[in-house]
């Protein structure tokens, strides 16, 4: 199939583009000028802003798809301005969703592939939930729920209209260049000491390796199904197990425990509310609709050794 993959530059774009290639599809890669010379080997290269209608429409004709692939993001950004990283990936999930969809279907594309997250749910009911629990758009955070409203907002436009959509809800991603490798910026503040255990430590976090959100999308890719599918691990975990496992893994100092009503003044209120509230992702629909499994299935055997 003729496949063109958006974000083609990012943490899972980069491999996703070989992985296709691999599996015989003729891959378009689709970049930011800005990041052409980090391009991926593709097929071939095209060059839009997302957040450029006219830019997208070009090229994304120019390109032919059968499928788009939507892994577009900013948040490359985190390190120097996340508030920036932030709004403009919520800009990229809704108006750059909006562009790819329409360029989609104006060069005959029948199908259409986006990444979102798995851990945007409202912290209510079970520990670990499946995709049709409610999304967390009312969070007390406005950054937070600001994010949370586009990624709503994508998954309905991916979702509604006549593509085959399908929504991979990706876990919180460890392995090569993501915030959880042994050089990125989490391990970085746990080898620090700079990130504690609130309370009891009772946020879920269900992990992705990035081999298996590469995976994930390949499977969607190539299937039939359309949804919004969890593309998690089979090992929800609280913090409590987690936070410590990476520390030793990393052969750094055991996180110290803070009162949970102090967390907020120490890490901010998303991390906060990751350790201590956040909910799980169960990944019984992707198994069995998407035909997907992970192939790492717990975060235990590799977190903090990458």
């Amino acid at each position: 199939m003729r496949v063109l993959v958006a974000g083609a530059t990012g943490v899972v774009g980069h491999p996703l583009v070989g992985a296709l290639r691999a599996r015989g599809h003729r891959v378009s890669a689709l970049v930011r000028q800005g990041s052409r010379a980090r391009a991926p080997e593709a097929d071939e290269v095209v060059v839009a802003d997302a957040l450029d209608r006219e830019a997208v429409l070009s090229a994304v004709s120019a390109a032919r798809p059968e499928v788009v692939v939507h892994q577009l993001s900013a948040l490359r950004l985190l390190r120097d301005d996340p508030p920036e990283a932030f709004a403009r990936t919520a800009r990229l999930r809704v108006e750059g969703t909006a562009h790819l969809i329409e360029a989609a279907r104006a060069a005959g594309a029948r199908r259409l592939v986006a990444q979102s997250i798995a851990f945007a749910a409202a912290p209510a009911g079970d520990p670990v939930l499946d995709e049709d629990a409610p999304l967390y758009v009312d969070a007390p955070d406005p950054g937070w729920a600001s994010t949370v409203r586009a990624v709503a907002e994508l998954e309905r436009q991916v979702t509604a209209g006549d593509l085959e959509g399908v929504v991979l809800r990706y876990g919180t991603l460890y392995g090569p260049r993501t915030a959880y490798a042994r050089t990125g910026a989490t391990a970085g503040s746990v080898q620090a000491g700079r990130l504690p255990l609130p309370g009891g430590g009772a946020g879920i976090m269900s992990f992705l390796h990035v081999e298996d959100a590469v995976g994930a999308a390949v499977t969607a890719v190539e299937s039939d199904a359309t949804g919004v599918f969890h593309v998690t691990d089979d090992d929800p975990a609280p913090a409590a197990q987690w936070l410590p496992h990476l520390a030793r893994m990393l052969a750094a100092p055991s996180p110290r425990t803070v009162p949970a009503d102090l967390a907020p003044r120490l890490l901010g209120w998303f991390m906060t509310h990751q350790l201590t509230s956040a909910r799980g992702a169960a990944n019984d629909r992707a198994r069995t609709v998407l035909g997907w499994k992970p192939t790492r299935p717990s975060w235990r055997d590799g977190l903090g050794r990458e």
